[in-house]
């Protein structure tokens, strides 16, 4: 785990997570993922590209950005907080809060061009997107708001 505290949403949170997910054997062992997926927290955006067995870029956009993701993830920084604790007090997401069910419930991946076949690799790639995340029980994370 991190010591320092990681304040979410930043840029040196996603890097940090970058770190973990691409050392991480686990996360290769579930397959490969070629997407590039927005993260929008409030005003806040951010890019993560995967490619192939490793997230190969993280960087921080703006709205315009979310046209040409493959899909993008929305919540409100609570939403976000209260699944990163879940995340964190469980080591993994509970059914409840997994992206999956966050989607089906509040359906926070969407696609801002339409094309259902990027949309739908929110789905295709679910498990590793999920571990992704779920790494972020081993880091110290501190919320902006």
């Amino acid at each position: 785990m991190t010591a320092d505290p990681i304040v979410f949403p930043s840029l040196d949170w996603f890097e940090a997570l970058q770190k973990l997910v691409n050392d991480d054997p686990a996360y290769r062992q579930i397959g490969t993922v070629d997407a590039a997926m927005g993260v929008k927290v409030a005003d806040e955006v951010f890019v993560v590209t995967f490619e192939a067995f490793e997230c190969r870029s993280v960087r921080a956009g703006n709205e315009y950005d979310l046209i040409n993701v493959d899909f993008f993830i929305e919540m409100g920084p609570e939403a976000w907080r209260t699944m990163l604790e879940n995340i964190k007090a469980n080591g993994a997401a509970e059914a409840g809060q997994t992206l999956v069910s966050l989607d089906m419930l509040h359906e926070i991946s969407t696609n801002a061009t339409g094309d259902q076949l990027r949309a739908d690799m929110f789905f295709r790639y679910n498990q590793s997107l999920q571990h992704f995340f779920d790494l972020s029980a081993n880091l110290n994370t501190e919320f902006a708001n």
